[in-house]
């Protein structure tokens, strides 16, 4: 695996890092003409330059009616952890990864990007990592290609508005529209370790 400097560009794709280490911006090139355009939305051997091998075994999509729909923060445990592609196939959204591996030097820091149908941007966001994002239109379509499988057993979540996190969503806790869960979500202090850095 290369090491991964901020932008690199080998003509079909772009990928470029984000605030974190082993989380990036991964940008399809799109072929465009007055007809619409054409894009090679995943590339296999273009992601594992970056990211390493990578087995791909289920893909997700989520639909959003309204804007300020707040989905996470969302990881699996190990042995169902999951390195996960995002892309917004209509509107747009505030995506946010959070790193959750202990001893980590940026342990409890987050980054976060617009991706948009316009754009055409992916978000990359390793095992070891919480997911969550933001609608910033009505009728926002995500999908995304996973590692692992969903297990509801390993399924855990942490506090969309945790102070700790110093997530700047951009939304009030009286606006944002959540799933009961993710209302009740514990802090991060309040997470066992599940992931350890280099481990």
């Amino acid at each position: 695996m290369e090491p991964l400097s901020p932008k690199r560009d080998d003509g079909k794709v772009r990928i470029e890092r984000l605030a974190l280490a082993d989380v990036f911006l991964y940008r399809p090139r799109r072929l465009e003409d007055r007809r619409g355009f054409f894009c090679e939305t995943f590339n296999q051997a273009a992601l594992e330059t970056v990211a390493g091998p990578l087995d791909w075994v289920q893909d997700n999509q989520s639909s959003s009616n309204l804007r300020g729909v707040l989905r996470g923060l969302h990881f699996q445990l190990p042995p169902f952890s999951q390195d996960k592609l995002v892309r917004c196939v209509r509107g747009t959204i505030l995506d946010v990864a959070v790193d959750l591996r202990h001893g980590s030097p940026t342990f409890g820091r987050h980054a976060k990007a617009l991706i948009s149908a316009d754009g055409g941007e992916q978000i990359f966001v390793p095992k070891g990592f919480a997911h969550g994002f933001l609608t910033l239109d009505a009728g926002c379509e995500v999908l995304y290609k996973v590692t692992s499988y969903y297990s509801a057993e390993h399924d855990r979540c942490i506090r969309w508005n945790d102070p700790a996190l110093a997530i700047e969503w951009g939304v009030t806790s009286e606006e944002v529209i959540l799933s009961e869960r993710d209302a009740v979500a514990p802090l991060l202090s309040e997470t066992p370790a599940c992931f350890v850095f280099g481990g």
